[in-house]
């Protein structure tokens, strides 16, 4: 499957190096360019793209609304690009449904595989600041875990906090790797969270896994 694309930021240079290094992979394809966020949700509705590269500061309507209406809307993935890793708005941003954030100096290769990594379904944060950024959900919400979780999804939900993928966490539980996706997908569902970095949000919040 080609992984479609949609760039959006308001720097012309930054966006036209974007879709340079995004030209590069035979998987991936920019189907579109948007210059502030009225773009953005424009060629979403228009071009259906698997992800959406969205800067957060842009002209006319910005990132974070942008983001909102997108993963309200449709079933795009958003990774926000950022200047600064601990940028206040990347945790308004995730809120609104991103499903994680890049900086924009982030090296090419790791940009590709990170647009490959959204497009499967998983989520994405920048390693140097997803304790922060964890803490800072956990300190804002506080919310019990549904009644009807089992304890055995409370062990996949712990794991999956860990950062374990999902054969990692088959693994350690000694379960079928289906079995540990089903397990996963029931979670996503029972606690209608968009991807898994929501799932880590909610783990902490809730306190089942501890911030220290």
């Amino acid at each position: 499957m080609t992984v479609r694309v949609v760039v959006a930021d308001d720097e012309t240079l930054l966006r036209a190096g974007l879709c340079g290094i995004i030209g590069t992979a035979p998987d991936l394809t920019v189907v579109g360019e948007a210059a502030n966020g009225l773009e953005a949700v424009r060629l979403v509705r228009t071009r259906a793209p698997h992800v959406v590269l969205m800067d957060i500061r842009m002209p006319d309507l910005d990132g974070l609304e942008a983001t909102r209406l997108i993963t309200a809307s449709s079933d795009a993935k958003v990774v926000i690009l950022t200047t600064f890793d601990l940028d206040e708005y990347v945790y308004v941003a995730l809120r609104g449904g991103a499903s994680g954030f890049l900086v924009k100096d982030t090296p090419a290769q790791d940009l590709l595989t990170a647009i490959r990594v959204v497009a499967a379904g998983q989520a994405l944060l920048s390693p140097s600041v997803t304790r922060r950024l964890i803490t800072k959900f956990a300190q804002r919400d506080h919310s019990a875990l549904p009644h009807d979780i089992t304890e055995r999804e409370r062990q996949v939900l712990t794991l999956i906090a860990e950062g374990l993928t999902n054969s990692e966490i088959a693994e350690r539980l000694h379960i079928g790797p289906g079995t540990a996706k089903t397990h996963v997908r029931h979670l996503l569902a029972k606690l209608d969270a968009r991807d898994r970095v929501h799932l880590v949000i909610i783990a902490y919040r809730s306190g089942l896994v501890p911030l220290s």
